[in-house]
């Protein structure tokens, strides 16, 4: 009730409203298939039909066969039967073929759609949500509307036409008997809508739940979250968590599987009621207590009849209460299709052709969050084959400055071009090809070294992999494997050294063969062969191509035609790393905290070099 008792619930009818625009966009999905969609209508008005003349044939029988003693007719009459079941049987066969052929496309459809939509999400989208709630949609949600799609939705129509077609022929045969038997058909519907929302309210938190576990599996059974499992001994706690997540679920269950099944049973006693009130009001007329000309078979036709009429009542009930169940599981995924694609082609993009290389920021601003700035007026020009390194302390702005150069997120203000070209108005595919990333965190799938080098070119030969994997120094450790490039890498690639994945990446993008780099050059952590041969790999790679690099080496920052520091999301220095060091700033700070220590052992190793070259001289 509104304010004060009066006026109507406005979250019920926001709430109502949002179940007509969930069951539009559920009968949207049936567009594509209209004619399927009309022949299972065939099927069913052709069985709904076929359904009565039992009922019909058996009143025939026994006031004109059997008071006739006419065995001809009798013989007539059950071959008619019999072949009227056996139609309706053939009928029913290809109704049910046509409903599995639509509801099976329809899921397809959606799992596919799905899957694009969230191709065209940017990462600000999973950054924020959790992996296991995305697979729980495809698994979960997807998987527990399949009946709902294949069923629910053809039951519904196949039960109104079924009680409309019987309670047209009852009429037809007699009024009274008729009005007796659909009575007490309204008492079927009176607890629906409450059991309903109960249904839909459990559904809900159920599948939430099952995300949940869905989120823990995927964190706690990966590779990487079982080894910190295993190395903080937290077996015992994780298997705490997760019982109490599946105990959540089992009652949540329980409770949703036991929703209106006292109402389920009441309807089980007014279909016994039924037949009883036509046998005693037949019954009476029969005897002439009451007017009427009712014979015996149109009683038995009757209470035949009322096989078809209480059970499709019974059927739609069940299924408004099922559907309130799969509406939660339909919005869920409906959330995701909602969910706006902030990346995608403006209309009028431009291909952007194969460029030069020029990259410019102008002023640009970017926030994550709204009111949290990770970038704040930030300008500079990188020229055609220059190198550029990014610095400055933990959380500056470096990986946001390398992210919008692909055009994984959007600036908030300013813009980010290259050549002229500002990347919100070229088409992403041509962007993608221009441009080349090599991150910290390297990602390999689970597939064959093969397979992870030409993943950018998949149409690549066996000559063009094996030489991009030389230029990265990793084709001698790829050919001492036992399969070769046809060795499986394992989940994340967790067959490989940190540093071998690095150069999988590296040949990756040597394949790739971009104009622009843009690299996380990540080697702090790794052992000094490896970081060696990622160098030799970086060098020649990023020769004579545009590169914007995160630096985590001294020798590529002396490389560097131009240095930007940066803190707080704002460019505070810039320049060459001898200018930097002679300004005293910020550089200056950072370089002694973060390179002396490689400084001192590029000094040592060139006087040992020095001391050893003076020996051999004596």
């Amino acid at each position: 009730m509104g304010w004060h008792g009066f006026g109507p619930d406005w979250g019920e009818v926001r709430q109502g409203k949002r179940e007509h625009v969930t069951f539009g966009r559920v009968m949207a999905l049936f567009g594509p298939y209209k004619g399927l969609v009309t022949g299972v209508l065939l099927c069913i008005l052709a069985g709904a039909a076929l359904g009565v003349v039992p009922a019909y044939l058996t009143a025939q029988i026994i006031d004109r066969a059997f008071a006739r003693h006419d065995v001809h007719l009798l013989v007539v009459l059950t071959v008619a039967a019999i072949v009227v079941v056996i139609v309706a049987g053939l009928i029913g066969v290809l109704q049910s073929y046509l409903n599995n052929l639509i509801g099976q496309r329809v899921m397809a459809d959606m799992r596919e759609k799905l899957y694009r939509h969230l191709m065209t999400l940017s990462l600000r989208y999973f950054g924020r949500t959790r992996l296991g709630d995305l697979m729980s949609r495809f698994n979960n949600d997807i998987g527990g509307i399949q009946n709902t799609v294949t069923n629910t939705f053809v039951s519904i129509v196949s039960n109104i036409i079924t009680l409309i077609v019987t309670v047209a022929f009852m009429y037809a045969f007699n009024p009274l008997l008729a009005t007796v038997a659909i009575v007490i058909v309204p008492a079927f519907a009176i607890p629906t809508r409450q059991v309903g929302k109960i249904r839909r309210r459990l559904s809900r938190a159920t599948q939430e739940k099952l995300a949940e576990m869905g989120a823990f599996l995927e964190q706690t059974l990966g590779i990487s979250g079982m080894q910190l499992i295993k190395n903080f001994v937290r077996q015992d706690y994780e298997s705490a968590r997760f019982d109490g997540t599946s105990q959540e679920i089992m009652r949540l269950q329980i409770r949703q599987n036991m929703v209106g099944r006292w109402f389920f049973m009441f309807i089980g006693l007014f279909s016994t009621l039924g037949p009883a009130l036509v046998y005693l009001v037949g019954g009476l007329e029969v005897a002439g207590r009451i007017p009427g000309h009712v014979t015996v078979g149109e009683i038995v036709a009757f209470v035949t009849l009322l096989g078809r009429l209480y059970p499709p009542a019974s059927q739609l009930m069940n299924v408004w209460v099922d559907i309130q169940g799969s509406a939660s599981l339909f919005d869920r995924i409906f959330e995701v299709f909602d969910e706006p694609a902030e990346i995608h082609d403006k209309p009028g993009a431009v291909a952007l052709p194969p460029v030069q290389g020029h990259i410019a920021f102008d002023h640009v601003d970017f926030a994550y969050v709204a009111g949290r700035p990770a970038l704040r007026d930030v300008s500079f020009d990188v020229q055609p084959g220059q190198l550029v390194a990014l610095v400055g302390p933990s959380g500056a702005g470096k990986t946001t400055v390398t992210a919008l150069i692909p055009r994984l997120y959007d600036v908030t203000g300013g813009s980010v071009s290259i050549d002229g070209y500002d990347v919100r108005d070229v088409q992403l595919a041509s962007l993608g090809i221009n441009l080349g990333m090599v991150t910290q965190e390297t990602y390999l799938f689970h597939t064959t070294l093969r397979e992870n080098i030409a993943y950018g070119r998949p149409g690549a030969t066996e000559d063009e992999i094996i030489a991009a994997a030389k230029a990265a120094n990793i084709h001698d450790f790829i050919m001492d494997l036992p399969d070769g490039y046809d060795t499986i890498v394992g989940e994340r690639g967790y067959k490989l050294s940190g540093g071998e994945k690095q150069r999988i990446a590296i040949a990756r993008v040597v394949l790739k063969d971009p104009r622009v780099l843009v690299l996380d050059e990540a080697t702090s952590s790794l052992d000094s062969r490896s970081e060696a041969l990622i160098q030799a790999a970086l060098e020649p790679l990023m020769r004579q191509r545009t590169t914007v690099v995160i630096a985590h080496r001294l020798s590529t920052i002396l490389a560097a035609d131009q240095i930007l520091v940066l803190d707080h999301g704002q460019v505070v220095e810039r320049g060459t790393h001898l200018d930097l060091l002679a300004l005293g700033g910020l550089y200056a700070q950072l370089y002694h905290e973060q390179f002396k220590a490689e400084t001192e052992r590029l000094t040592a190793l060139q006087a040992a070099a020095t001391s050893a070259g003076t020996v051999a001289a004596e």
